[in-house]
């Protein structure tokens, strides 16, 4: 694997160094000593796949609260995705700063969510998939959100929206009171 990491500082795209021959391929897409280089100590206890038909399809923009926060390794198994993540660490130089990626079944890229972050995608294509592996269990009283759509953010979203749910709709725009965790 080759971890790049992004302006935000822990937050890392990472690409799968496939193997070919004439059976097909092969990647390893988790190592603990390799992710303990990028310093990775956590277990990841709960794997997620999401599946989602129409493209512009967009989910997110997810954290949990402290102490439920959890580092995240997300893949697009099937489709292309526009990936987002926005630093909400009250702390950081980067607070409020978001990076895109794509990832895509193609590219077979993932990206590494580290703790205090928002995330987040929308589909670039009709039925796509995806695996997440988090650090911590889903804890819903403290699953909070950004606004997709929110000014602030400013947010290039590549397509207009074709599917976002209620709950993702009615998060609060951040109109300079979000202090961060």
């Amino acid at each position: 694997m080759i971890f790049e990491e992004t302006k935000l500082k822990g937050a890392f795209v990472i690409s799968l160094q496939l193997i070919s021959d004439d059976r097909g391929g092969f990647a390893r897409t988790f190592c603990k000593k390799e992710f303990g280089q990028i310093g990775h100590t956590k277990e990841f206890v709960q794997l997620n796949h999401s599946y989602n038909t129409l493209k512009g399809t967009i989910r997110g923009m997810h954290y949990q609260v402290p102490p439920y926060q959890e580092i995240k390794l997300i893949r697009c198994v099937k489709g292309i995705v526009n990936d987002v993540i926005i630093d909400v660490r009250k702390d950081s130089e980067t607070f409020l700063q978001y990076v895109s990626v794509e990832l895509s079944e193609q590219n077979k890229k993932m990206i590494y969510v580290p703790e205090g972050f928002a995330h987040g995608f929308q589909t670039l294509s009709d039925n796509t998939e995806l695996i997440y592996h988090h650090t911590h269990y889903y804890t819903p009283n403290a699953d909070a959100g950004l606004n997709y759509a929110d000014e602030a953010l400013n947010i290039k979203w590549n397509l207009p929206v074709s599917i976002i749910s209620e709950k993702d709709k009615k998060y609060k725009l951040i109109n300079n009171t979000f202090k961060g965790i």
